[in-house]
């Protein structure tokens, strides 16, 4: 019997308040559990809006404490509720001064299994990151979940292949990538560097982008999120790249065995021959 998990991804517009972005993302939440999805991924800074395209202290109100924080809290009740596995990527405060951009993951159970903090940290015009956020600290986990073995790597850091990898070595099936990305140069890599990676380490991928134009500057937030299989290519069409949608898809895990047998990358791997790669 294959292990066919059905999954969703969600891209939205920015409501305008951190309260009913939340009570959206719910409404949502309940959508593709009704649809039978048992594993959804939400947007980079999921609650917020994407405040890097300015610099200003303001915008550290919008982080909290994970897992302790409310909106973990509120999210592990909704994951016991539906039977949901959730990846929630927020703004997290470890302590004054220590800042990060977060996803925790919460299992079906409503039992919170850890968080992974993004790694790579932008900072170029309309993307101010490192004025927010700390470089993440903690590896890259893979998180046992209900539906799998899950992944999360977050928006900048896909353009580096090397978590991916790891993601792939610490046995992850899916790989969740939230994001904020808007239209200009790298808008053509969206659709190539995802199921690039995806068939590199034979797993899944779930991108996941913003749509819309916010308030705070004129990145244009082109959604077309999807999920690629472990052969690189899509499942099913990508979204729309104006409008708010759910995307629902059925993932056969069954197929990473297939094709990691037929495409031997990690038995063929050379790390014996890699070491230069990482002196620099």
């Amino acid at each position: 019997m294959s292990r066919v998990v059905r999954a969703a991804i969600l891209q939205t517009e920015w409501t305008g308040d951190k309260e009913s972005m939340i009570e959206l993302h719910e409404k949502y939440a309940r959508e593709a559990a009704a649809d039978g999805a048992k594993v959804i991924c939400f947007q980079e800074l999921f609650y917020g809006p994407y405040f890097c395209q300015v610099q200003d202290i303001e915008y550290y109100d919008y982080a909290e404490a994970i897992p302790d924080g409310p909106t973990t809290k509120r999210f592990q009740a909704l994951a016991k509720e539906l039977g949901m596995v959730m990846v929630l990527p927020m703004y997290e405060r470890e302590m004054a001064g220590f800042l990060y951009n977060t996803a925790a993951v919460i299992d079906s159970d409503g039992t919170y299994l850890g968080k992974y903090r993004k790694h790579h940290i932008p900072h170029v015009g309309g993307f101010w990151e490192k004025f927010y956020f700390r470089p993440g600290n903690d590896d890259f986990p893979v998180f046992d979940t209900a539906v799998g073995k899950v992944g999360v790597y977050i928006c900048y850091d896909r353009h580096f292949p090397e978590g991916w990898r790891a993601l792939g070595l610490n046995g992850a099936e899916i790989v969740f990538n939230p994001s904020a990305t808007s239209r200009g140069l790298s808008s053509y890599l969206w659709q190539l560097e995802q199921p690039a990676s995806a068939v590199a380490n034979m797993y899944y991928v779930g991108a996941i982008n913003r749509v819309g134009v916010e308030d705070l500057g004129d990145n244009d937030f082109y959604g077309t999120s999807y999920f690629a299989d472990p052969r690189g290519q899509f499942v099913g069409d990508t979204a729309s790249d104006t409008d708010a949608e759910l995307i629902v898809r059925d993932l056969d895990l069954d197929l990473i065995e297939e094709v990691r047998n037929t495409w031997a990358f990690y038995r063929d791997r050379r790390p014996d021959a890699y070491g230069p790669l990482v002196k620099g």
